[in-house]
């Protein structure tokens, strides 16, 4: 059967295939448009098998939401930069976010067996085979997440989607908390927080945090209080550090003008290492020390304030001291936070590194034996 250029028009219409790939496809089915639809599902499917092996670390994020009560977030990858800027493919996140918004899937697997919104004769998965086949790169629909609230839901983007936010609010729906709320969705953009309080943070992971702190300061003898450190000093220049280091830190004491915070700059590294084994076999006198004790869980609190959004400096606080906490107050004092979500593209994938002279010297090679 004879190949026409409306049959190919046709059927590229209705699957967005390429031109070459849909009159091959006729031309093996000999014409018959619904075997040829099934020919390039398959042959779509193939093509998907090839490519998932390469890595999809880029791509976009974007956040759709439905009557200002649900909103959701996706992060949608593909190979390359280029692609992530493609309007076919930013076309096809902004529907695969709509899915999401309007999907009751609790995770991924039970989400890609979803009937397609935009076409219900195949899945969300078997949609996504057919933009790899349409794009020719690896693509992947990686996660979403989806919140329902009777709150004031806020969605903010960033770095022209390379950030998706969700911030939800408990309070009067006013111009001014709408606004408050967008401040806060830029700031976890800008600043992103890991937890909304520290009331979102397990008891054990706050141990966690704790002996990880209380380690580190240990590993770290010369930022110990100063009765601590003379303490550890005393028991080094005792049989365990070398001549040399011994006379730096007796000079260095006989010296009333010397700053002891520069002492590490005159000690050999041997000696800095032994000051810390010391200081690590002391862990449960020193730990007992209620100077530590201030010191570490002031040092805990500190990183408290930098993963807690509530307890995080206000970015555009005008005195640079004001918390979210303080911000979202002055707003409306019933103003609350409810949930948060942050999605960033490709965070947590490890991607390749490519070395483009080495890429362009192997091709030389490669074409030289030709």
């Amino acid at each position: 059967m004879a190949i026409t250029a409306a049959m190919v028009k046709e059927l590229r219409e209705l699957t967005g295939a390429g031109m070459m790939d849909c009159k091959k496809a006729l031309g093996e089915t000999d014409g018959n448009m619904d075997e040829a639809v099934e020919y390039l599902r398959k042959n779509g499917q193939a093509k998907a098998e090839k490519k998932a092996g390469r890595i999809a670390a880029e791509g976009l994020c974007t956040v759709v939401v439905k009557d200002d009560k649900t909103a959701a977030v996706v992060e949608v990858n593909s190979e390359t930069d280029f692609v992530a800027k493609n309007d076919t493919f930013r076309e096809f996140v902004e529907a695969v976010a709509t899915q999401a918004v309007n999907s009751d899937a609790a995770d991924m697997d039970a989400f890609m067996a979803e009937k397609w919104n935009q076409d219900n004769s195949i899945t969300v998965k078997e949609a996504l085979v057919a933009q790899i086949a349409k794009i020719g790169e690896n693509l992947n629909i990686r996660r979403f997440e989806k919140i329902a609230t009777d709150g004031v839901v806020i969605d903010y983007i960033h770095g022209g989607g390379r950030i998706g936010v969700i911030v939800v609010g408990k309070g009067e729906a006013t111009d001014a908390v709408k606004e408050a709320l967008t401040n806060i969705a830029m700031q976890v953009a800008a600043m992103n927080p890991q937890y909304v309080s520290r009331n979102d943070i397990s008891d054990e992971e706050l141990a966690k945090m704790h002996d990880i702190t209380l380690e580190s300061a240990l590993n770290d003898p010369f930022t110990l209080p100063k009765p601590i450190l003379n303490a550890l000093l005393d028991k080094a220049v005792d049989g365990v550090w070398g001549d040399e280091d011994v006379a730096i830190l007796e000079e260095k004491r006989n010296d009333k003008k010397f700053n002891f915070n520069y002492l590490p700059n005159f000690l050999s590294e041997d000696a800095k290492s032994k000051l810390a084994e010391i200081a690590v076999a002391d862990k449960d006198s020193i730990s007992e020390n209620k100077i530590f004790k201030g010191l570490v869980e002031g040092r805990v609190s500190k990183q408290l304030k930098d993963i807690c959004l509530l307890d995080q400096t206000y970015v555009r606080a005008e005195d640079g001291k004001q918390t979210v906490s303080q911000y979202l107050a002055t707003v409306n004092k019933d103003l609350s936070l409810v949930a948060v979500v942050r999605f960033e593209v490709g965070e947590g994938i490890e991607k390749k590194e490519e070395d483009f002279a080495a890429e362009v010297a192997a091709q030389q090679a490669a074409a030289a034996k030709k």
